[in-house]
């Protein structure tokens, strides 16, 4: 959809594939792609390249699910992020998975392995690090997660820092499961509140976040969000003239 892969799955079927990954010793990279994702990557080569890459990608925003279904593609449902971040916890907890943490500052990340232990306490720790690293830190990185022996790998990270290190150096951590939850560690930690259910329906999480940090977050939206939909908008037109010119 608009240049960008998509797999057309539920959430259910996503944890399926994450716990057979796991079981199988195989390794799962998973995308997510909202509608500012989906505008940055047209003019981010390096980011298209990391998310087309990956083994899932996901449309982790409502916007993305309704531009694809407008434009003709079958999508199930929104299979957000974050509640990716935490349904992968529920399965592991009960399995015994480990999990590494990778991403936020210090004392966010702190706050999330609380919470982690507070609600998924059958989900082993396998290690930590903030997300305030070079480049050139990357390859220890990455052996650092490798001799965790992680199942599961989150990073906390923005894009595309988070997708690129995905891209480069995903295999040599070695884990089973690997999953760019962005500001998710944010959520988790408690120092930034997600919308409320009702505005997650609505495809309104955006506005949300937005009254939050307006100032911050405001130039961004203006930018992406008007972008995608001109964009949507204009493949829209074009779908409608092919089907014309065929019937």
């Amino acid at each position: 959809m608009l240049g960008s892969p998509l797999d057309a799955l539920t959430m259910r079927e996503v944890l399926d594939r994450c716990v057979a990954a796991v079981a199988e010793h195989t390794q799962l990279t998973i995308g997510v792609v909202n509608a500012a994702k989906v505008v940055n990557m047209r003019g981010d080569a390096a980011l298209r390249q990391s998310v087309a890459e990956s083994d899932l990608v996901l449309a982790d925003g409502q916007a993305v699910v309704w531009a694809a279904r407008a434009l003709g593609h079958r999508i199930p449902e929104r299979v957000a992020g974050i509640d990716l971040f935490t349904g992968l916890m529920a399965e592991g907890a009960p399995r015994g998975y480990r999990a590494y943490f990778l991403g936020a500052t210090g004392d966010v990340l702190a706050r999330v392995l609380d919470q982690v232990r507070l609600r998924y306490p059958g989900l082993e720790i396998a290690g930590a690090r903030d997300g305030y690293f070079a480049a050139e830190e990357s390859a220890e990185v990455a052996a650092e997660i490798a001799a965790s022996q992680a199942d599961l790998l989150f990073l906390g990270i923005t894009s595309p820092k988070k997708e690129i290190f995905i891209r480069d150096w995903g295999a040599r951590t070695k884990a089973g499961i690997i999953h760019g939850v962005g500001g998710s560690f944010d959520v988790l930690a408690g120092h930034t509140r997600r919308a409320p259910l009702g505005w997650q329906r609505l495809g309104l999480e955006w506005l949300y976040r937005l009254l939050q940090e307006p100032l911050r977050l405001g130039p961004r939206y203006i930018r992406t969000n008007g972008r995608f939909l001109f964009l949507v908008l204009r493949e829209r037109a074009g779908v409608k003239s092919r089907i014309e010119e065929t019937t």
